[in-house]
């Protein structure tokens, strides 16, 4: 079995982002990121931490806001986007109500989680990142998206259709048996256990960017059933895959804003 290991990668630009903060504020600027959640699921904590930590040791700024409706979070979204000390805001999905247009009122600028186009999307960038950096040919590989949602599927489809790759869109009740005719599947619908060991083409590279609370344990979208084949998997590990990769990317945004400043 060979993992995709996202931690990797993630070190490395670590790295040269801890010296950029240390440039930024050199120059009297200080990196900060605004992040707004309204519930305390397992997965969105487990996710603001993260953020948490990374910004603390690269030296950026974090704050972070809980909300408890559309109104509060449109308020806090306008005020960080005209503070001129803040780099970037996240809206950390899924909050329970929110408007489109909530979304659409961050200033594009600071959209560093690529949530309405202002800047790519972290966790897409990251998936294109993963594979590059283990130099993973994707000109010549059938790929399957599964799930179109706003932070992954959608634009990581719309990444690699761009690039004239040959991808396929599976949604909700498309039949994921077909999945047997794909070199690579990336799946990011947040159901627990959802691939199992009989969709994967022997050989395909399986790509886990799915993240679900089930019984308190977080899971991916990956079953066990696959993981258990180590004779030609080539898969991302459940700790340790997209995850430290977006994050890594969603700050690399955050300094962008900061430098452009």
């Amino acid at each position: 079995m060979k993992l995709l290991n996202g931690q990797e990668l993630a070190d490395y630009i670590k790295e040269r982002q801890a010296r950029t903060v240390r440039r930024l504020l050199v120059s009297n600027i200080v990196p900060k990121l605004v992040i707004i959640h309204d519930n305390e699921s397992p997965v969105i904590m487990k996710y603001v931490r993260l953020k948490q930590a990374y910004g603390k040791d690269i030296g950026v700024t974090v704050e972070v806001k809980k909300v408890s409706n559309d109104e509060e979070t449109r308020e806090i979204i306008q005020s960080a986007s005209v503070d001129n000390s803040v780099h970037g805001i996240i809206v950390q999905l899924p909050l329970k109500t929110l408007g489109d247009d909530t979304l659409r009122s961050i200033d594009p600028k600071k959209d560093v989680d690529g949530l309405n186009g202002g800047m790519p999307s972290a966790t897409a960038e990251a998936i294109n990142w993963l594979l590059g950096g283990y130099n993973i040919d994707l000109s010549n590989k059938k790929i399957a998206l599964v799930g179109y949602g706003k932070l992954v599927g959608k634009p990581l489809a719309e990444m690699w259709q761009k690039s004239d790759y040959d991808v396929t869109i599976f949604r909700h009740n498309d039949d994921l048996n077909m999945l047997r005719d794909f070199d690579l599947v990336v799946s990011a619908t947040g159901s627990a256990g959802l691939i199992k060991s009989k969709m994967r083409k022997p050989g395909a590279i399986v790509v886990d960017a799915g993240t679900a609370s089930e019984d308190g344990v977080l899971k991916g979208d990956v079953d066990e059933t696959v993981r258990a084949e180590r004779d030609d998997l080539v898969i991302t590990p459940k700790i340790g895959g997209v995850g430290p990769l977006t994050v890594a990317l969603l700050f690399e945004h955050v300094l962008m804003s900061a430098e452009n400043k």
